[in-house]
């Protein structure tokens, strides 16, 4: 069959401050590719936590140039310094590469614009809801008018790569065609250390990137609307993110301080700890391509609060079996009271979790990729 060099676009990677979920996906599907023999290259934003041009150990060769938001011009300088071959930017050469993976998180790397080669969009989910939340009311509509009208008609000859049916519904929404978009599921990350037992008290954790969009204050609201109730209530909010100090401001008006733990960035083995200790997962995110955390949680068999309307959320869990969706604010603190009241039924829904998580793996969604990859030769959408 041969192998293929892929090259991944990107504006992060896992090690850049910012990185979440979906770099978790790109790394650990690079990492599938690598294995199966194909030349993967990813091309993402520099930071101070790496290196501008490294081999991880899983064989992705790591190119980071530019910024947040000069990526995506030195990413196409880059890709034409090396297809010329000379100038400055000649010694960071890619090759041509068989196959691009351009990585549409809300701004798109418009990869078809220069590059003649068969080009893969990969979009985790559409950011409507997130455009107003992250932008002022101009830059909002800019964004959406860029994600929703002129990204659709750069990428109207390539296949897309989605990681939820629900995502794929939104596309359809935009009019992407769905017989052009193909479903690869994240896996759920393997666990490797012995579980730790649940906390004796009432415990909550929210996981994640601590931006606007995760809403994190509508945890904060929960333990606020228990803590008479369960007088040992507490709440760990783990990860890191510039929006911590207006959440911490806001766990103090609801005077609630002494029962929110931040943690800041936590180590793998630390998140482990915390998601088998923990009572409850809380996933109050405005939209999640996926929901990562999700899976992780039940792994550990912590089952997950989230909302119907989350994108997919709803396919990381199963409503009603492996953890709850809520319709709004008011039944998401509801269900919260609810889960954290009755053991037996939060100890069915964590094992129930844990089966559904065990369904997903790296292997199946490395593989699911990799025929995609192949594929082109043959594919009407991957012709350049």
């Amino acid at each position: 069959m041969g192998t293929r060099h892929v090259l991944i676009l990107n504006w992060r990677d896992t090690l850049n401050p910012e990185g979440g979920g979906s770099e978790v996906y790109l790394e650990r599907v690079a990492g599938e590719l690598a294995a199966r023999g194909h030349r993967v290259t990813l091309h993402c934003a520099a930071h101070g936590n790496a290196p501008a041009d490294e081999t991880t150990a899983a064989g992705v060769r790591v190119i980071r140039r530019g910024g947040r938001h000069t990526v995506y011009l030195r990413a196409a300088l880059t890709y034409l310094a090396g297809l010329i071959g000379f100038g400055p930017l000649s010694r960071n050469a890619l090759g041509r590469p068989d196959v691009i993976v351009d990585v549409c998180n809300g701004l798109p790397f418009l990869s078809p614009l220069y590059a003649r080669r068969p080009v893969i969009a990969l979009v985790h989910h559409v950011h409507r809801e997130q455009w107003p939340v992250v932008l002022g009311p101009r830059l909002a509509r800019l964004g959406w008018w860029i994600e929703s009208r002129l990204a659709p008609w750069v990428y109207r000859h390539c296949r897309y790569v989605t990681v939820s049916e629900a995502t794929r519904a939104e596309l359809a929404v935009l009019g992407v065609d769905a017989a052009r978009v193909v479903v690869v599921h994240n896996g759920t990350p393997e666990v490797a250390s012995e579980p730790v037992p649940r906390t004796a008290h009432p415990s909550l954790i929210v996981l994640g990137r601590l931006v606007p969009h995760k809403r994190v204050e509508i945890a904060l609201q929960a333990v606020a609307a228990l803590a008479d109730e369960m007088p040992g209530l507490e709440l760990v909010v783990a990860g890191q993110g510039w929006w911590e100090q207006p959440l911490r401001e806001y766990a103090e008006s609801l005077h609630i301080e002494d029962r929110v733990r931040f943690t800041g960035f936590v180590t793998e083995q630390q998140k482990h700890e915390l998601l088998c200790s923990a009572w409850v997962a809380l996933t109050p995110s405005l939209k999640e391509g996926w929901g990562l955390t999700i899976v992780e949680a039940a792994s550990r068999g912590t089952p997950t609060i989230a909302f119907h309307g989350a994108g997919g959320v709803a396919e990381a869990l199963v409503d009603g079996e492996s953890g709850m969706l809520a319709d709004d604010i008011d039944d998401f603190v509801a269900k919260t009271g609810t889960l954290l009241r009755d053991g037996v039924q939060r100890a069915a829904m964590g094992e129930a979790a844990r089966k559904h998580a065990a369904s997903f793996t790296w292997e199946a969604s490395g593989e699911r990729f990799a025929e995609l990859v192949m594929r082109r030769q043959r594919d009407h959408y991957l012709v350049p």
